[in-house]
């Protein structure tokens, strides 16, 4: 592991341009996996940062047993890799359940681990495994439960898995019931993380940020709240911070996307966004 993670085409972390991990929560159908993909990659295109589709193929963990999950592993996986070839770019997808973890990395560029997810041995193992034989990545995000230190233990079982392109994804902290806290001061510990295997060090790793997850306002009904129009706010922040990554998902109509309705940002809103995020980055840059 090091201070960069390549990711398909992007390089993540120190001394590259910002990356934008960015797409539809869930795959509701190809034609707007590729319009969401388009308006992105030309946005970050144009502002000279690095672009990789992100879209889920099952959303397995829902307010509801009634709520839309998706086309599922096979349809899903073979749409996610038309937008790859058809976009050009790379993509990431989420895995729940370690027999995922293989037929995911034959088709994209990254693996996801869900931030509840972030201590299953299994599925840590395995998405390590696969990534190292198929030469992508694993992005872990942080859980709203844990401290930025212990996410040395994702990173260690990782390594013991032979994986050795990671980032690590922050996307709040749970301080009680309703509501996700951005700990500024804990991004930076996270970006500083490590772990020992064999007595050596691994890590620290490139850090995202999900900025449109956490505006989550959890338990807020049947389905899961949020306040969207304050994620560029938190992402302007993040990149201001040094964050390598910026994640969000974004949508034509968020009211009417069949999972984060009530988190995802306006499709029209996001190169407005990604040229803000590319002028703080270089102003970082230019004064570092």
């Amino acid at each position: 592991m090091s201070t960069q993670c390549q990711v398909g085409s992007v390089t993540v972390g120190r001394g590259r341009p910002l990356a934008v991990i960015a797409g539809p929560c869930v795959l509701e159908t190809l034609e707007l996996g590729l319009e969401v993909g388009r308006v992105v990659r030309d946005a970050c295109a144009a502002a000279g940062l690095g672009y990789v589709f992100k879209a889920s193929f099952d959303k397995a963990n829902r307010s509801s047993v009634a709520s839309p999950r998706g086309p599922g592993l096979e349809r899903g996986l073979g749409w996610l890799g038309e937008i790859g070839r058809a976009l050009g770019v790379p993509t990431t997808t989420d895995i729940h359940e370690p027999a995922q973890a293989l037929p995911a990395s034959r088709v994209v560029d990254a693996l996801q681990i869900p931030a509840f997810l972030c201590r299953q041995t299994d599925l840590l193992l395995a998405a390590g495994r696969a990534a190292a034989q198929h030469g992508r990545a694993v992005n872990v995000k942080k859980g709203q439960f844990m401290s930025p230190g212990e996410m040395g233990g994702a990173l260690r079982k990782l390594a013991e898995a032979g994986c050795t392109r990671v980032m690590l994804t922050e996307r709040g902290t749970a301080f009680g019931y309703g509501r996700l806290v951005n700990d500024f001061l804990g991004l930076g510990d996270l970006m500083e993380v490590t772990a020992t295997l064999g007595g050596q060090p691994v890590g620290p790793v490139p850090v995202c940020f999900d900025c449109t997850h956490s505006t989550q306002l959890p338990g807020a009904g049947e389905q899961t709240g949020g306040r969207p129009e304050r994620a560029p706010l938190l992402a302007r922040a993040a990149v201001a911070a040094g964050v390598h990554a910026v994640f969000l998902e974004c949508h034509p109509e968020p009211a009417r996307g069949l999972s984060d309705a009530a988190t995802m940002l306006e499709l029209a809103a996001v190169p407005g966004l990604v040229g803000a995020l590319a002028r703080i980055r270089g102003a970082l840059v230019a004064g570092s």
